[in-house]
């Protein structure tokens, strides 16, 4: 499915049309300049998410009697952890799972399908789908592509009344369609494709899961930043069916960039937008001072009750963004770094070595000693 280069209630829809391709549009339609490549920014360090995603990635080895310990220390994630629940990785050691995952075993579904896909299989169908116009014609590029690669699965392009267009999961066999790692990861990776191809951004209405809500879908929001359905008929992204018209702006270079590192592009959760994007970043900017409510809210020229409020209408808190992103820097530096604990303490702003020790515990459910020796 991909690699690296060169390694709510039931709603009423219309019938989903079966992906193929169809001709460019005609002279006139919605053009743009290409998008030439950047060469991708670092990513952030200070992203996590549960160890139930790492976890996921290796269903397809457990089928098969694989045990991914290896791989999991490969990615500098602690084998213990897969043993406490709620605990945390960064974002970064999940995508060096999913590469260390395809170079080892050539194959990009990562064994989750009934036979391999082989790397360079997903880079077949990017090009494919910025060889399109539209992004219509790119879903339905890549669609054509998936479905000559895949026997178990197919990509279809739906419509829910005239307000929304979707990308729903049609799956032709029984053991694909019961595991629901594998609509997870082909929800993210499309999702993230079709978005790359106009420009970085397609922002998703709702997701449906074709399955019971899992214990651990508190952590379904960095990956699946939209409202969720699940149970529902089909698993899909949904959003607005006048963005299927958006031009394809990528061109030969960008798509050499993109491939460059696949795991990293597809996976990593994109920066939080609003209220809560802007007290997260103010926080990055001054480490180590970490300011209050007050004077957060002062350096972005609102009042505090005012920023509340945004906060909590975006679903969030203040106190909730410190949190996450003090929990977030400790994995990141105690994965990256020997910086003594008694100073990551104060560097987090913590009173002390052992309310630091306290709250690493409460977030990953391994003391931060123990999280170091695994990494």
């Amino acid at each position: 499915m991909l690699g690296s280069a060169g390694h709510c209630g039931d709603c009423k829809r219309r019938r989903p049309d079966v992906i193929s391709p169809r001709p460019g549009p005609a002279p006139g339609a919605l053009q743009c300049r290409a998008v030439t490549a950047r060469k991708p920014a670092p990513p952030a360090p200070a992203l996590t998410v549960g160890i139930e995603f790492a976890l996921n990635l290796l269903s397809g080895l457990r089928r098969r009697g694989i045990d991914g310990s290896e791989l999991l220390r490969e990615a500098g994630i602690p084998v213990e952890a897969q043993h406490q629940p709620g605990a945390r990785i960064a974002t970064l050691q999940l995508a060096q799972l999913l590469r260390a995952l395809i170079e080892r075993h050539d194959d990009e579904v990562l064994g989750m399908l009934s036979r391999p896909s082989k790397r360079g299989s997903f880079a077949l169908q990017v090009r494919a789908g910025i060889a399109a116009p539209t992004l219509e014609q790119a879903i339905r590029h890549i669609a054509h592509v998936f479905r000559l690669l895949h026997d178990d699965l197919s990509l279809v392009l739906v419509h829910e009344g005239q307000e929304l267009a979707g990308v729903a999961l049609d799956f032709h066999q029984a053991e694909a369609a019961s595991n629901p790692h594998l609509h997870e990861l082909v929800l993210r990776v499309y999702w993230r494709l079709f978005a790359w191809l106009v420009g970085g951004q397609l922002p998703v209405v709702r997701f449906d899961f074709a399955y019971a809500r899992p214990a651990y879908s508190e952590g379904y929001g960095p990956i699946f930043p939209a409202p969720w359905r699940f149970e529902a008929a089909r698993s899909a992204m949904w959003f607005q069916a006048e963005r299927l018209q958006l031009p394809v702006c990528r061109d030969e270079q960008a798509l050499r960039a993109f491939l460059a590192d696949v795991p990293v592009q597809v996976i990593l959760p994109r920066r939080d937008a609003g209220a809560s994007g802007r007290v997260r970043s103010h926080l990055q900017r001054t480490q180590p001072l970490w300011p209050d409510l007050e004077r957060t809210a002062q350096a972005l020229h609102l009042s505090p009750s005012t920023l509340q409020r945004r906060l909590a209408a975006e679903g969030s808190s203040f106190q909730a963004i410190k949190d996450q992103l003090r929990r977030e820097v400790a994995i990141y530096r105690l994965h990256t770094s020997d910086t003594p604990l008694a100073k990551l303490a104060v560097e987090l702003g913590f009173s002390d070595t052992a309310a630091f020790q306290r709250a690493f515990k409460h977030w990953t459910g391994l003391p931060p000693g123990g999280y170091r020796q695994g990494r």
